[in-house]
């Protein structure tokens, strides 16, 4: 059973950061578009991508992910990844904020903003994963 909802979580994590670096994207291209039929087809994309596959996936991360706690997980690792996950699941709430805003056309910021905060995500990626495979502490 361990190993069916590592497998589970796994999956789960690959397609919450996929999402996580495809909605930022978004916003560089939503940013940049000046016409009302780009910026009404960007305000679908990202709902859509927000709502149906980056927060089902993020939950489905976190059921996953605390059902593997119960098997007995733990280590010093443990605790920054653990703490990296509820940043993350932060950077989440923002771009979901950030979506609402566009939606409401009450954006304040521009693509070069977007470019910035797309990069965010990849470093959280490559910390978590060095804890989790080579736990150096």
């Amino acid at each position: 059973m361990y190993l069916w909802i590592k497998a589970l979580h796994i999956i789960s994590v690959i397609c919450w950061m996929a999402a996580m670096f495809y909605l930022p994207r978004l916003f560089v291209y939503h940013a940049m578009t000046e016409d009302d039929a780009g910026k009404e087809r960007f305000k679908v994309m990202e709902r859509k991508l927000l709502k149906g596959i980056m927060t089902p996936a993020m939950l489905a991360t976190w059921i996953f992910g605390l059902w593997l706690v119960s098997f007995g997980i733990g280590g010093g690792w443990f605790h920054v990844k653990f703490l990296l996950v509820i940043l993350l699941s932060a950077y989440h709430f923002w771009c979901a904020s950030i979506t609402k805003k566009f939606a409401n056309d009450q954006i304040n910021h521009g693509h070069v903003f977007f470019r910035w905060m797309n990069e965010v995500p990849v470093l959280f990626m490559v910390a978590i994963v060095i804890l989790v495979v080579v736990k150096p502490f």
